[in-house]
């Protein structure tokens, strides 16, 4: 087992490891923008983002951040472990879709299924090259796999698996009623991100279990000295 936390040890291990960490949330990033640019219905928690986006006239990072940020509170209120790369996450992500987004990279894609799929894909792909960058750093995990696991702590008698389904369930119903896009997109997104996720940890040989994520609590002692 390779304990990565064992990378902040100091303060310089940290801010080094803030910047790849904040790197590899850009990535993934970059691959939610394209499942977005896809144009064929898009993941529960950006139907969600662009439902609110939508609703309220916000940007899209901008949705993005204030459901991570009430997230991370819920996360607080049920004593999971927040790290710095949780907060960078709650903000890098959201705002490098804006960014791309501004800067127009590609168009969205239009009555081309094929094509639209194979974007799809490469951006599951690429978000999760991303989760590997992000995760190798140790400084926490997102927001959203702190809440699936606090809620699972609580309904013991639930697998985990359950408790991501419901909590997909109740976001994709809430971003449905909110505008956000849904539809091919969706089904792929729901079932094949994991499946691409561990594509890439395949291939790069990357196990998430051996990663010790360092809480932010933890992280200040060290830059402090404490």
């Amino acid at each position: 087992m390779i304990n990565y936390e064992a990378k902040n040890k100091t303060g310089k291990d940290i801010v080094k490891n803030s910047f790849i960490s904040t790197l590899g949330l850009m990535v993934f990033g970059l691959g939610v923008y394209l499942t977005i640019k896809a144009n064929i219905g898009v993941a529960p928690w950006d139907a969600l983002n662009l439902g609110l986006s939508k609703s309220f006239g916000i940007l899209y990072g901008t949705a993005s951040i204030l459901v991570s940020f009430t997230i991370i509170a819920i996360d607080l209120i049920l004593k999971e472990k927040i790290g710095i790369g949780t907060v960078l996450d709650a903000i890098v992500v959201g705002k490098t879709v804006d960014l791309l987004n501004w800067i127009d990279l590609i168009p969205y894609v239009n009555d081309n299924v094929v094509l639209s799929l194979l974007i799809m894909c490469v951006g599951l792909f690429i978000m999760g090259i991303g989760q590997i960058i992000y995760m190798k750093a140790a400084l926490g995990c997102g927001p959203r796999d702190s809440l699936m696991l606090g809620i699972n702590k609580r309904l013991t008698k639930l697998p985990v698996g359950a408790v991501s389904i419901i909590m997909m369930v109740v976001v994709l119903f809430v971003g449905w009623r909110l505008g956000g896009p849904i539809g091919l997109g969706t089904l792929i997104c729901t079932i094949g991100i994991g499946s691409f996720m561990q594509l890439a940890f395949n291939i790069f040989k990357f196990e998430p279990k051996d990663v010790v994520h360092q809480s932010i609590i933890e992280s200040l002692k060290v830059i402090s000295g404490k």
